[in-house]
């Protein structure tokens, strides 16, 4: 930690302040030999376009500064699962890097990140001990202090070595960590609680190991018959019907148990959803039936009423509640606080900063069909931070994607998504596990718990090589893999322009506002082809025109056309190009001096279409 300049504390490290070269946008290249399914368009909460769910891979630094231009402020929720920087190398990550190179590639895709958030967006980054203090402080500075939210301790026990092994001066580690931060804290809605599981016998077994008192022990066999005595109303006058229950029959569990000849287990496996226990919880409506009870002068053991809540999880809802005897004591069921996970009834509470995950460790390698040792991650984990923060139709965002857990899990739960990854399994692993949950093959994860049957689909991308690369004298020149249609999308991307191009009118390639426009050709402009183009423009439309050479005659003629040189425009906005990798820190390049721009030759001839109908061709050196 040092203090700046004003008095601020901050992490620094070796080239921190060593200021990056300004990084180059890339255009996406479909790839539909590798895409799936139906995929579903609309808008983002940005009003931008939504291609529909995305597959990416690549660099993710590249990506996310892909991403920027359509989706900054429309991410609901991101969830990372970054290389640790622990000496856990694998086949799939070289995870081994010095401690101020990892703090050097976590701030630029961290800074990226927290742009695409929505105003009420929420990232969980999940690291481990080794960089959890410094990811800390560094996300203090990316995302401010104020708008941290928590850190959760994870239980990760199968995947951590903490079973077995020998006596050592550390003690084992079962825990990772979640941190959590707020776009802005002030804008970020209420969580959706998330549960902690124990299974139904062993907890009834530690009740009594500790001496506690098990409470629930009722089965409501038979509710009884309803009939209909009248209503009453709420404090906000409300209706509330009430019914007498006739001839209720409701027996313990142990009497269920010797019934059906059964293990008190096998009892509430079997009858869990009518087991209750009886409370003096108090509450207006609860005063109210007791108030009613005694003005009816009503003497039936069972009551239950029919309202619709104005708070609470029922709110909005038609709501049904018993009470029994003279005090109206409330039924308090056991299916409010309990859920069957593969069969099993476990018992939930609303968990804090401590979530165990160990219950759902033990079948991960089989999730998805894939394998990915030391990474991967139960897709129980990801549905419950999405559902702590999300709805369905809200976009999530993995930009280290791994085997595909974020991707699949969303899908699943019908949200939107982007997935990034770099490495080969984003072929090998994520497109065949997602396929099989298009497909409602996949039978594994969360599947049942949302009763997933398959459908929707993604689109697959590549990002697209540098725009601009080095020939063999080390000049930058126009990357050889572009096509006409691929520049005149890069160049509005650099531009800051929506490529969309006109049918009618080929120099409107792209669209910055209603009437501002980009045009990108490869050929030398003259005189009279710009001559036209004016013609042809509304009068108060304006553009920007980007070609290689344009005649002397050209500079500045009119008013509401702007003309840039290729490369020099790009050069101008970043200086680093023909480099795809940035798993290393991002050096700087050396300035380059104004006499240099014209050695910047393109070095190839595109020309599209349009370029051919309407301009003069002539080579760039002429």
């Amino acid at each position: 930690m040092a203090q700046n300049k004003l008095n601020k504390l901050e992490l620094t490290w070796i080239g921190k302040e060593e200021d990056p070269a300004p990084l180059e946008p890339r255009i996406f290249l479909d790839s539909p030999q590798y895409s799936f399914g139906e995929v579903e368009t609309g808008t983002l909460p940005n009003g931008k376009p939504w291609p529909g769910n995305m597959l990416i891979h690549g660099d993710n630094l590249l990506a996310l500064r892909a991403l920027e231009q359509n989706f900054t402020g429309a991410v609901k929720c991101i969830y990372i699962d970054p290389p640790y920087n622990v000496d856990a190398t694998n086949e799939y990550y070289d995870d081994l890097v010095e401690h101020s190179v990892w703090l050097g590639l976590m701030r630029p895709r961290l800074q990226l990140l927290r742009k695409l958030l929505t105003k009420d967006g929420v990232i969980f980054i999940q690291i481990s001990d080794e960089e959890q203090a410094y990811l800390k402080v560094l996300c203090d500075e990316v995302f401010g202090r104020k708008n941290f939210v928590n850190m959760v301790s994870v239980n990760m026990k199968n995947i951590a070595g903490a079973s077995g092994g020998g006596e050592d001066k550390r003690l084992k580690k079962n825990c990772e960590y979640i941190l959590i931060y707020a776009k802005n804290y002030d804008n970020m809605p209420l969580f959706n609680g998330p549960y902690s599981y124990t299974e139904m016998s062993d907890l009834i077994q530690q009740y009594k190991d500790e001496g506690k008192s098990w409470k629930y022990t009722s089965v409501l066999v038979d509710p009884g018959t309803k009939e209909y005595i009248g209503s009453t109303v709420d404090g906000d006058g409300n209706e509330i019907k009430v019914y007498i229950r006739r001839n209720p029959v409701m027996l313990s569990i142990n009497q269920i148990a010797e019934r059906d000849g059964i293990t008190v287990k096998a009892a509430y496996k079997k009858y869990g959803v009518n087991v209750f226990q009886t409370t003096n919880a108090q509450s207006s409506i609860r005063t109210r039936i007791i108030e009613y009870r005694e003005e009816q002068g009503i003497n039936e053991d069972l009551l239950s009423i029919e309202y619709v809540p104005k708070t609470g999880r029922n709110k909005g809802k038609l709501y049904e509640q018993f009470y029994k005897g003279d005090k109206c004591r409330l039924f308090v069921w056991l299916r409010d606080t309990s859920e069957v996970i593969d069969g099993e009834l476990f018992k939930k509470d609303l968990q804090g900063t401590y979530w165990d995950m160990n219950a759902w460790m033990k079948n991960l390698t089989k999730e998805g069909s894939v394998e990915f040792p030391q990474g991967k991650k139960p897709e129980k984990l990801i549905a419950q931070i999405l559902s702590m923060i999300t709805s369905e139709g809200d976009l999530v965002l993995d930009s280290f994607l791994g085997s595909g857990t974020t991707a699949a899990t969303a899908h699943k739960m019908n949200r939107r998504w982007i997935g990034v990854e770099l490495g080969d399994h984003a072929f090998s692993h994520c497109i065949p596990r997602l396929k099989k949950v298009i497909q409602g093959k996949d039978n594994g994860g969360i599947t049942s718990d949302v009763d997933w049957k398959g459908g929707g689909g993604f689109k697959f991308y590549e990002l697209a090589p540098s725009l601009l690369n080095h020939d063999k004298h080390g000049n930058l020149v126009i990357n050889k893999d572009y096509n006409a249609d691929m520049l005149a999308a890069a160049m509005a991307k650099h531009q800051g322009f929506t490529y969309e191009p006109d049918a009618e009118l080929y120099w409107k390639q792209g669209r910055s506002s209603e009437q501002d426009f980009i045009f990108t050709t490869t050929q030398l402009l003259t005189s009279e082809a710009l001559e036209t183009i004016h013609e042809q423009m509304g009068e108060n439309e304006s553009l920007l025109i980007c070609c290689p050479k344009f005649q002397p005659e050209c500079r500045n003629r009119f008013s509401n056309i702007t003309i840039k040189k290729i490369p020099k425009v790009l050069l101008e906005t970043c200086m680093e190009f023909d480099k795809d990798d940035y798993s290393l820190n991002i050096v700087s390049v050396p300035d380059i001096e104004d006499e240099e721009w014209e050695d910047l030759d393109p070095g190839n001839e595109y020309v599209s279409e349009s370029d051919k109908n309407h301009q003069q061709e002539l080579p760039f050196d002429e």
